[in-house]
């Protein structure tokens, strides 16, 4: 005969053993974009708002300021105006869930997002601590709707392309910097501007 003690012991367990499962198993699905003649196209909208638990259309207003473009939500799919990199997609969605879902004290995504006089705040339902949305900083890098060939110019790098080469979105212009990594402050001339694309080299 099994213990009454034990027994619970095993089912008390078990069910920690769950939850922490669970917990590590939140990922967010992978953004799936492709380009369709000048607008790019996210497919998987909808599965991601249903992971992170959020409004659409806060998620979407998120998106297009980080993207610097206009766009709408069509059904399951979300459309921007623009030619994007998918790399340059996905570091978006990762700061809206460090930022907009992910609880800084225990880690876990059991947040819902409430407001506080004038303050939205991330509220987590599994530990309890709340902390103020913090404002973004504004990207140091120059947005211009005019970059011409030749132009010489200070850029952040944000993210990496497919092809290892780095990437920053500047306006509607989406610009590769070869031999750069996330983070990394580089000296670039503007070697060709192809619509939307810019090809640069090392101006050091």
């Amino acid at each position: 005969m099994t213990d009454p003690y034990e027994k619970l012991l095993k089912k008390a367990y078990s069910s920690i053993t769950e939850r922490t499962e669970s917990s590590e198993r939140f990922v967010v699905p992978e953004a799936k974009a492709y380009v369709e003649g000048k607008t790019t196209v996210l497919e998987n909208f909808a599965d991601i708002v249903g992971k992170v638990r959020r409004d659409p259309d806060h998620l979407m207003k998120f998106l297009l300021g980080e993207l610097g473009t206009s766009g709408k939500i069509d059904g399951n799919r979300a459309i921007f105006n623009g030619k994007f990199e998918i790399q340059l997609i996905k570091a978006i969605f990762k700061s809206y869930v460090d930022d907009f879902v992910i609880c800084s004290e225990c880690g876990k995504p059991d947040t819902r997002l409430v407001k506080d006089d004038r303050v939205t705040l991330l509220r987590c339902d599994a530990c309890g601590s709340h902390r103020p949305i913090r404002k973004r900083k504004a990207r140091t890098e120059p947005v211009s709707e005019n970059l011409e060939e030749g132009q010489v110019m200070d850029v952040e790098i944000q993210s990496v392309s497919k092809r290892g080469d780095g990437v920053v979105k500047m306006g509607r212009y989406i610009m590769y910097v070869a031999n750069s990594k996330p983070g990394q402050k580089v000296k670039i001339r503007i070697s060709r501007i192809s619509g939307s694309i810019v090809f640069t080299e090392r101006a050091e």
